[in-house]
């Protein structure tokens, strides 16, 4: 009952904070003027303005953002482009679904490849604590968690893309790789934009395991397993891998759900025609609607992911009850 409690409650929570930021973002980007300055050739400015009138864009900014939801709610409109000259008059929806597969693709690919090697390395310098393997391992680990990602995304860039030729400069067009995502050429082209975003989660959950699983192993109940007749390595397998494994998997859950959010940055720097760039450059043409869309998008993925790891520790460990007093 507390538990139920808990979630309507947090669900609650999430809905309020995100209908408040989704207003705000809102009302910020109608204060700003129309760019009718990037038509293109051929193009009229006041054909522009006409369409966006049309639209409701002349009225006051609440009875926007009525008729915005309204079109949202009852017609699954989401809007059209008015500032980018490629995307203009297209469906802000139709745009985004079809950015929407790299990001997700390359989300993936680094999380099922820093996740498993995060973690082996964390338990690996757990159990050699205060040796020179652990010695090597944190401070690898404290360099890459404290430089950021764009500076992984320049070496690779430089060295392994540029400098060695051993990786594409950008990743593939869907034409390249014969229509299919999960083709060779494709993957290989994600490679080093997965490698970048996966440096710093590598990092993050190497530390997060070893701290954990030191504590664990020196705990009370660990010495009473080893007192019993287990062996180190069954009785780190079976109690202090399942107790230290609470704090990290809910971040591990998080993380899969935060795929669709991608990297705004990786994206720009190794040219992923993905949505973060698409993002980026909505936000340079303050163009409305796809402004709104990708915030909206960007800021639900944030909340549910928080609120999943929040709730998964009860769910992973029935020690916790959530709500509870």
């Amino acid at each position: 009952m507390y538990m139920f409690k808990y979630v309507l409650k947090r669900i609650g929570l999430m809905l309020m904070t995100f209908s408040i930021i989704f207003v705000v973002c809102f009302v910020l980007i109608k204060l700003l003027p129309v760019d009718t300055t990037s038509v293109g050739v051929g193009e009229d400015a006041t054909k522009l303005l006409t369409q966006l009138k049309a639209r409701g864009y002349d009225r006051p900014i609440m009875e926007q953002f009525g008729l915005y939801l309204r079109r949202i709610v009852l017609d699954g409109d989401f809007g059209v482009g008015v500032s980018m000259p490629e995307y203009r008059g297209q469906n802000v929806w139709d745009v985004f679904v079809e950015k929407l597969p790299p990001t997700i693709l390359i989300n993936i690919y680094s999380s099922l490849f820093a996740v498993p090697l995060g973690i082996a390395l964390g338990i690996f310098a757990a159990l050699k604590k205060n040796k020179w393997q652990d010695h090597v391992i944190s401070t690898a680990v404290m360099v890459f968690i404290s430089v950021p990602s764009f500076v992984y995304a320049s070496l690779l860039l430089y060295t392994v893309c540029f400098k060695f030729d051993l990786l594409p400069l950008k990743m593939a067009s869907l034409a390249e790789a014969n229509n299919n995502y999960f083709s060779w050429t494709m993957f290989k082209s994600m490679i080093p934009a997965v490698l970048a975003m996966s440096f710093g989660s590598i990092a993050g959950y190497a530390r997060g395991t070893r701290a954990e699983l030191t504590e664990v192993l020196t705990s009370e109940f660990m010495l009473l397993a080893r007192t019993k007749g287990l062996t180190k390595s069954k009785a780190t397998v079976r109690h202090a891998l399942r107790n230290a494994m609470v704090p990290i998997f809910p971040s591990i859950v998080g993380e899969f759900i935060g795929v669709l959010s991608g990297s705004l940055v990786i994206e720009k720097i190794f040219t992923i025609p993905g949505v973060g760039g698409l993002y980026l450059t909505a936000i340079n043409s303050m163009d409305y609607d796809f402004y709104m869309m990708l915030s909206g998008f960007y800021l639900l993925v944030s909340l549910v992911a928080a609120l999943v790891i929040d709730l998964s520790y009860g769910f992973i460990d029935p020690r916790i009850r959530m709500g509870a007093r």
